[in-house]
């Protein structure tokens, strides 16, 4: 009677799968067999790896590196035969720290940074079994650790002439923008307030306020892909020529964010910028100032005896696309690698 492998999982003491830099990942892998069973060894292997893929099949731009690669061997010695294990059910812990200063589990369209377990159960006569469990790297910000500068609030300014374009003169375009700082965390409003003076005899079409997020993959010291959306926007209308606008505290809501602290991964770069835009009714270019911002996991205290500082809720909610099992394998790794 051929042996049967009723169950081989693995299982991790926190249900949830969340984990932070420096915790420990701890739990047990489960077999349960139905008939008696030679095993060489149960081999447990943890990963946490960056990768950056782009381009097409002909011509693809790959990169890799690695943040975890810790091996043990749960089961067997290499020195002597197979261990026999009974019918029933068999457990076996591991237990071990994760590193301090991971970079944040993150899903790209051209690259990801993913954590995550295998175990191998290897019988005689070269007989292997294999299963994998995924888990996720949460690294918080907490902006009360960051630069005191980020609590001020963040200016930029510019004066910009434009020139004769076909039949249309020139003149001057001043504008300030002011946000009430330069940190916040999901859930927040960033109030912008905004001065434009149109000197110019050109009519201004609209001013516009977004909060774009720029995610930029590297493959061997080189950029190769950018990505670019934008996460809220404000839109106010025309300027004539000689005339002026203003914006009082409009509010860009930040919206759920998966946390994005990549410290540490030099394959993936992800900013926040507010761009303030203003679109000349001719064929002048667009005028654009950029805010650069901190997007952030725990939010400034409200004063310094204030310690809860509690996650915000919109952390971890359904959707920040941190479900309870995130996919380790992209269709790609399936692939056969060419024989050269």
């Amino acid at each position: 009677m051929p042996r049967k492998l009723l169950k081989f999982l693995i299982i991790f003491d926190n249900s949830s799968l969340l984990y932070f830099p420096g915790q420990f990942l701890s739990g047990r892998v489960l077999i349960e067999l139905q008939d008696e069973t030679p095993a060489l060894g149960l081999h447990f292997h943890v990963v946490g790896e960056g990768v950056v893929r782009a381009g097409g099949r002909q011509e693809r731009t790959y990169d890799k590196e690695n943040y975890i690669d810790f091996r043990m061997r749960l089961l067997g010695d290499v020195d002597q035969g197979p261990a026999i294990l009974s019918p029933g059910i068999h457990s076996f812990p591991f237990k071990l720290g994760l590193p301090i200063g991971l970079p944040s589990t993150f899903l790209g369209s051209f690259g990801w940074i993913q954590y995550y377990c295998t175990a191998a159960l290897r019988e005689p006569k070269g007989l292997t079994h294999k299963n994998h469990q995924v888990f996720i790297v949460m690294n918080p910000i907490d902006l009360n650790l960051e630069k005191p500068i980020l609590s001020q609030p963040f200016t930029c300014e510019v004066e910009h002439k434009l020139g004769v374009v076909a039949c249309v003169g020139g003149g001057q375009i001043k504008c300030r923008v002011v946000l009430d700082r330069g940190g916040y965390v999901p859930g927040e409003n960033i109030l912008v307030t905004a001065f434009i003076s149109n000197a110019s005899n050109v009519t201004i079409k609209r001013t516009k306020a977004s909060l774009t997020e720029t995610i930029e993959y590297l493959a061997r010291g080189k950029t190769v892909q950018t990505e670019k959306r934008a996460l809220a926007v404000l839109v106010r209308g025309k300027i004539r020529p000689g005339g002026k606008d203003e914006w009082h505290n409009d509010s860009l809501y930040v919206p759920p964010l998966p946390p994005t602290n990549l410290h540490g991964c030099h394959l993936i770069k992800i900013t926040y910028d507010v761009f303030f835009v203003i679109e000349p009714k001719s064929l002048e270019k667009e005028i654009k100032l950029q805010l650069p911002i901190v997007l952030a996991t725990y939010p400034f205290r409200n004063n310094a005896n204030d310690v809860s500082n509690t996650w915000p809720e919109s952390v971890l909610k359904p959707d920040t696309h941190y479900p309870s099992t995130l996919p380790i394998f992209r269709p790609w790794l399936h692939e056969k690698p060419n024989a050269n």
